[in-house]
């Protein structure tokens, strides 16, 4: 029986959270990632225990807390504080390596992106995804403020929601194609997905789910009664969009699957 990634994520995250990690993890299933395997921006170690059936080797992330949860989530051989700049690893170390909606955080990229290519060994595969060029033209308050004419509001929302996105980089296949080519590495393939429509969701998400921060906060657990009575609403709410094709045209976040080359 195919694993219902929606299900497992809602059930610890906040909706809009978990409908957008549940889609990628499942990308992951068309991925091959020959270990040994890095995990460049494990955070707590939640995407990973969720998503793969087997250790990962080595999960690096530069927060002291999440690493400290990470290492005790039991899905790292090895779990590292340090950045991506400066990976305490030799030439050729790893086979693969992944990185999950953790690139469009980084200020500097150019730095990670020629460690990542060091580590890894000749014709390697790095997969990795992030937010693109549609995602801020998509945000649903900042289209009506469009059309009512409040373009300077429009632009004000949009660096809003960047800002508590904490993104640095949204960009089009074509920037992470001179970006990846210039670090020593071909994409092979990429995909946009998580249509406008679902965007929205995951806009208001961040309103409506202001409960499951309190939660948290309080009580250290997004989500307090984890069944599926309790959860109804927001799993009928989210699951169209993880049931049908995550892939779309105009989808607002790109997945990358990249080999190294020398």
């Amino acid at each position: 029986m195919p694993k219902d990634y929606l299900w497992l994520n809602l059930r610890e995250l906040p909706y809009f959270r978990a409908m957008l990690r549940a889609v990628e993890a499942r990308y992951y299933e068309q991925i091959d990632l020959p270990a040994p395997t890095l995990d460049l921006g494990c955070g707590d170690g939640h995407f990973a225990s969720i998503t793969f059936d087997r250790k990962i080797d080595v999960g690096v992330d530069p927060w002291q807390g999440p690493v400290r949860l990470a290492a005790q989530s039991g899905v790292y051989n090895l779990t590292i504080r340090g950045y991506g700049n400066n990976l305490p690893f030799d030439d050729h170390t790893f086979a693969s390596a992944f990185s999950n909606s953790v690139l469009e955080h980084i200020p500097d990229l150019e730095p990670v992106l020629a460690e990542v290519h060091r580590v890894l060994k000749p014709d390697g595969v790095f997969a990795f995804c992030v937010p693109n060029h549609n995602f801020l033209p998509s945000l649903s308050i900042a289209r009506f403020l469009d059309r009512i004419g409040a373009r300077k509001l429009a632009n004000a929302y949009r660096t809003f929601f960047n800002t508590i996105c904490r993104h640095y980089h949204s960009d089009p296949p074509e920037v992470w194609q001179e970006r990846m080519q210039a670090a020593g590495f071909r994409i092979e393939r990429w995909w946009h997905y998580f249509s406008p429509q679902a965007q929205q969701v995951f806009e208001w998400g961040h309103y409506f789910g202001l409960p499951s921060l309190i939660t948290h906060f309080l009580f250290r657990r997004w989500i307090l009664i984890p069944t599926r009575w309790n959860l109804s609403l927001p799993l009928s709410i989210v699951r169209p969009f993880y049931d049908g094709n995550p892939e779309h045209p105009q989808g607002v976040c790109t997945f990358y699957v990249a080999r190294s080359v020398e």
